[in-house]
């Protein structure tokens, strides 16, 4: 059910992929982007929108899992072949271990699902993916320390979106009788406590107008 925290997270979500697809675009690098918290948000996005063909909600639905699909694949399309950008990639400094999240993720899923069946356990997968995808790019700029304006934004949007859409979770609950979610909320809020720390590095950066640095 659509309501104004929904609309908002699913924009902040959208507006963060806009600012890294304008970031690599006007630049022509991608360091400091982490090519394997991409990957891993492919795996979600697929796992996520196996119904996109076949359970159709909205055309609002529909049009968003496109752009999600399609922005993200173009992005690790960029960072592996093409000549200009896939040079600036760091590679060496991203390196991430990125089965470590997926299996247990997996393995969560097959235990902890609403519905034992191929469709359900693989969005159910996505949904625990998706709380620590994140992880090799904040491990990455903490290793670079070299945080351009726009990664810093894109990670901040990134988080937010989720962070707005336990509100969204929260109003639905007030307002909507026999709504619980209880996988996706966990879920949600690890997702949330992962950024604390970038957040408060963040707005302590934005607030006395100083380089963004995260403790190594």
């Amino acid at each position: 059910m659509m309501n104004i925290f929904r609309l908002a997270g699913d924009m902040t979500h959208l507006l963060s992929i806009i600012v890294l697809l304008l970031k690599i675009n006007a630049t022509r690098s991608c360091r400091g982007i982490s090519l394997k918290t991409q990957e891993l948000y492919a795996v979600v996005f697929v796992c996520r929108y196996l119904d996109l063909f076949t359970n159709f909600i909205s055309l609002y639905n529909t049009v968003m899992k496109i752009i999600f699909l399609v922005s993200t694949f173009t992005i690790i399309y960029w960072m592996r072949f093409h000549k200009v950008i896939r040079v600036t990639y760091d590679r060496e400094q991203d390196t991430f271990r990125y089965q470590f999240l997926a299996l247990p993720c997996l393995l969560l899923a097959l235990v902890l699902n609403n519905e034992f069946s191929v469709m359900e356990v693989l969005w159910t997968f996505s949904i625990y993916l998706e709380a620590v995808a994140i992880l090799p790019q904040l491990v990455l700029l903490q290793r670079t320390n070299n945080i351009d304006n726009l990664t810093g934004n894109y990670v901040f949007l990134l988080g937010s979106y989720r962070a707005l859409y336990i509100l969204n979770w929260i109003y639905r609950f007030m307002t909507e009788k026999h709504y619980h979610q209880y996988l996706v909320w966990i879920s949600g809020i690890v997702q949330t406590i992962v950024y604390i720390d970038f957040f408060y590095y963040y707005i302590k950066s934005w607030r006395n107008n100083e380089k963004l640095l995260l403790p190594a």
